[in-house]
């Protein structure tokens, strides 16, 4: 494992006087391990208990500087709020630590922002300050250790180590075998966020309620105006999609009660299962009849104590063979065969975006439009990668072919079509029709980008979370740091260097010795600098979070390899 030198260590002080003088592995640890006491006193339902722990850890030195530093790393930090303030600077970020206080708070109003959806309509979102997200993501830290432990186990959006591939591989288990449900209730909740009553949320949510309804009444600037927030809680706050989730737990919990819990005669009989991602859901059943005659009904209700209602044009009841979509796959059987596709919806979403940048990459160099177009093709591909879509990958590329080959075509209408093959296509490998192009780097090396196929990604399938698992337990300790790793390594597989090192440093930051994630990011810090001679090979590169990297150079810090790792 890498490790910081001593004197490096020395240097980062107990009490810090700066941003950069915080230690990190300090604050982390510290954080976790009343986060762990928190969701022990959860399961024991001292309510007391956890109320005394949350205040603690929402008044310490360690909370406040783990929730600014999260606002300030997350991919809105340069978006401000109504106050433009933003926290952009070591100075603001160690001033905002000291003003994360509850005592005198108060919430501004969001800043309303509209983005289109695919159906036309618009989704709005609302953008808190800079403080008061800080705020939020500080008593999220508080919350959290709740929500985890009292969670619907089969709930799988906005949860720590849980997406979309865990919920759609819960969707396989349950409909794969020939004794399965044949029938699907697809439900949809009518502008979940929006909609939620705040009442509710006062009442059943474990975390100080002035707080809590400082941010449900803070309002919204709209159009000039500042509007009245009476029910939802807005897309936009970071602690908004937990809320959601707190609203939504339960629903499990009661069709076990109602048809049968796990193992028993009666859900052996109904065959009635939940899978849910955030206020998009799916309910297994035996009939037709079942579903909506006794499920339906029942899941209304569950619901309209919370505000709450079905969206009468998403909501329906489907058999399994004529199939359904579900987070952009289609799930369906063939022949008594389950599989999982990616849905038409979804790819011709995906090319329709891809087309639309090709057009407007029109007078760009060839390597522009590629480095523009890998980052999508690649995401798109590494979503839908561990189900049955190998078909579906190569009708991805036979699209894209035709769609550069237009664009190479009007780039050169009086050039033969032998010419433009070879102007802009490569014979690399086995592959004759490789769309690349040969460019020069900043440091004046010639290199050679090409363009992502989709068929070069390899099908495999997605170990799914166990549905118990709690990260704020630490008899499952093991199991998340194991299953963290695995996933990391997966998704890095075609970035080999930084693979190599996450694999050497055992995936974690060698500063706060912390978990490194596509969610925390890293750097890639050389032991020696360029500029002293120091080279780009393994020995002299480690990874660390973007924060502790900055760290290190601000406080001119060496870092070293244990002799293990340098003679590997």
């Amino acid at each position: 494992m890498t490790s910081v030198s001593p004197t490096a260590e020395s240097a980062v002080s107990d009490r810090p006087e700066h941003w950069h003088q915080i230690n990190w592995e300090h604050v982390n640890r510290t954080v976790r391990g009343i986060q762990i006491r928190i969701a022990k006193a959860t399961q024991e339902e001292d309510w007391r208990r956890v109320k005394a722990l949350q205040r603690f850890l929402t008044r310490s030195f360690c909370g406040r500087a783990l929730a600014v530093r999260r606002v300030t790393e997350n991919q809105g930090r340069r978006t401000p709020g109504v106050d433009g303030v933003l926290w952009s600077t070591p100075e603001a970020k160690w001033r905002a630590v000291g003003q994360l206080k509850c005592r005198g708070y108060r919430a501004l109003p969001l800043r309303r922002v509209r983005i289109p959806k695919a159906n036309g309509k618009e989704r709005l979102l609302g953008i808190p300050t800079m403080r008061d997200r800080a705020m939020q993501a500080l008593f999220l830290l508080a919350l959290q250790p709740v929500s985890e432990t009292r969670a619907d186990p089969n709930s799988y959006g906005f949860r720590p180590e849980r997406s979309t591939a865990d919920a759609i591989m819960q969707c396989y288990m349950l409909l794969r075998k020939k004794g399965s449900p044949q029938w699907i209730l697809e439900a949809d909740i009518k502008g979940c966020f929006d909609h939620i009553d705040h009442q509710w949320l006062v009442d059943n949510v474990q975390m100080d309620k002035r707080v809590l309804r400082k941010w449900l009444k803070a309002g919204v600037v709209d159009m000039g105006r500042v509007w009245e927030t009476v029910e939802g809680t807005p897309q936009g706050g970071i602690i908004s999609p937990t809320l959601a989730n707190m609203a939504l737990d339960g629903l499990e919990a009661l069709l076990a009660e109602h048809f049968g819990a796990k193992g028993s005669k009666k859900l052996r009989k109904h065959k009635v299962g939940l899978v849910r991602y955030a206020d998009d859901f799916i309910i297994t059943g035996t009939s037709k009849e079942l579903l909506e005659t006794e499920v339906k009904p029942l899941v209304e209700k569950f619901l309209a104590v919370r505000g709450l209602t079905l969206s009468a044009e998403k909501t329906h009841v489907t058999h399994i063979d004529r199939g359904f979509d579900f987070l952009g796959w289609n799930v369906r059987k063939y022949g008594g065969k389950l599989l999982i596709k990616p849905s038409e919806k979804n790819t011709k979403a995906f090319l329709t975006k891809c087309r639309s940048i090709i057009k407007s990459y029109n007078g760009a160099r060839q390597a522009h439009l590629i480095w523009k177009l890998n980052p999508i093709i690649r995401g798109w591909v590494n979503y839908h990668k561990h189900q049955v879509a190998s078909d579906a990958f190569t009708r991805v590329d036979a699209q894209l072919w035709q769609a550069l080959w237009r664009w190479a075509r009007r780039r050169h209408a009086k050039k033969g079509k032998r010419w433009i093959a070879k102007r802009y296509w490569r014979h690399i490998g086995n592959r004759v029709w490789t769309f690349a192009d040969d460019t020069v780097d900043v440091t004046g090396t010639e290199k050679r980008v090409k363009l992502i196929y989709a068929t070069d990604t390899r099908i495999k399938r997605h170990i799914k979370i166990k549905a118990d698992a709690n990260p704020f337990d630490p008899d499952w300790e093991l199991y998340f740091e194991e299953l963290r790793q695995t996933r990391m390594q997966d998704s890095l597989q075609y970035r080999r260097r930084v693979n190599s090192l996450y694999m050497q440093q055992s995936g974690r930051c060698v500063v706060c010795n912390q978990p490194i994630s596509h969610e925390t990011g890293w750097h890639e810090h050389h032991l020696i600098r360029r500029v002293d001679g120091g080279s780009d090979n393994l020995a002299n590169l480690v990874l660390l979070h973007p924060t502790c990297h900055n760290q290190v150079h601000h406080q001119h810090l060496s870092v070293v390899k244990p002799v293990s790792l340098e003679a590997s």
